[in-house]
């Protein structure tokens, strides 16, 4: 079992701008729970016991430590007016698993990459799963997409797994799309990861959705990696060089796909999720 979770919600947020100064993107609401939270009920239910969160200095980072610290003032406020079950929302999360916090510094560097490169002591020589605090997967049925692609690497007998979203070819444009090397074969290992593609015919494809289970045999990749040209250093640089040298599965996932990073894909999920509320 995957026992570790990487989630990076450092972003500037820009395409909220201007209420993004203010307020980090992965903590708006979705209903009355913060994007991010949904991440990290994934983690619990697929049994992860220690999540990094890689965090921006100032006030976007602080949201997210203070989210998921224990506030003891609240606490006790709400007890004291018979809201234990408000609270209690909030104070399982710390007695499932241990928050820590890494501090992703303002130095000039940027990009998918850098979390997984702060978190390099956190990883150790532990498999852990690679999240982006800003995706989100709604599965109303209860199910676990990190669960679900942990036993689909280990049915596969290799090392690594990327979730996917099946999305329509037509709109593979919108996507960095994952290739896969041989349609004949009983998995679908990856061959590229292509950003945007420019044309696509296949009638389906496999859209990358910032959810990878990596072991630590992936962190050389990251510590090697050079800046793209538009000075990014970018995390499908480092896992495309692994899947080079080791077969990494491709598995759908099963939950609905929500890109909060930015505005129509936020309300999108803010309507799915009122249209699903139980």
């Amino acid at each position: 079992m995957v026992k570790k979770a990487v989630i990076a919600v450092a972003g500037f947020g820009s395409r909220f701008f201007p209420v993004a100064k203010s307020i980090n993107k992965c903590m708006l609401p979705v209903l009355n729970r913060p994007v991010v939270d949904f991440a990290v009920e994934d983690c619990l239910a697929a049994g992860v016991e220690r999540i990094a969160f890689v965090v921006a200095p100032g006030e976007g980072g602080r949201q997210v430590r203070h989210y998921f610290s224990h506030d003891p003032d609240i606490e006790s406020h709400f007890k004291e007016r018979g809201w234990e079950q408000k609270y209690e929302q909030i104070s399982g999360l710390h007695q499932r698993a241990e928050f820590s916090f890494i501090e992703q510094p303002r130095d000039g560097r940027y990009g998918t990459a850098l979390p997984a490169m702060l978190a390099e002591d956190f990883v150790a020589d532990d498999d852990f799963f690679l999240i982006a605090g800003d995706d989100l997967l709604f599965r109303p049925d209860g199910g676990s997409d990190l669960a679900d692609l942990a036993a689909a690497r280990d049915r596969a007998g290799v090392a690594a797994a990327l979730g996917a979203a099946v999305v329509p070819g037509a709109d593979a444009g919108r996507y960095g799309v994952l290739t896969t090397r041989d349609a004949g074969a009983r998995f679908p290992f990856l061959d590229a990861i292509v950003e945007k593609p420019a044309s696509f015919t296949a009638p389906e494809a496999y859209a990358n959705i910032s959810r990878s289970l990596l072991p630590a045999a992936v962190l050389p990749y990251f510590r090697r990696l050079q800046a793209a040209e538009n000075g990014e250093y970018q995390a499908t640089d480092a896992i495309g060089a692994f899947a080079e040298d080791h077969d990494t599965l491709i598995h759908p996932v099963g939950g609905r796909y929500f890109d909060c990073g930015n505005t129509s894909g936020w309300l999108a999920a803010n309507l799915f999720a009122a249209e699903n509320e139980n």
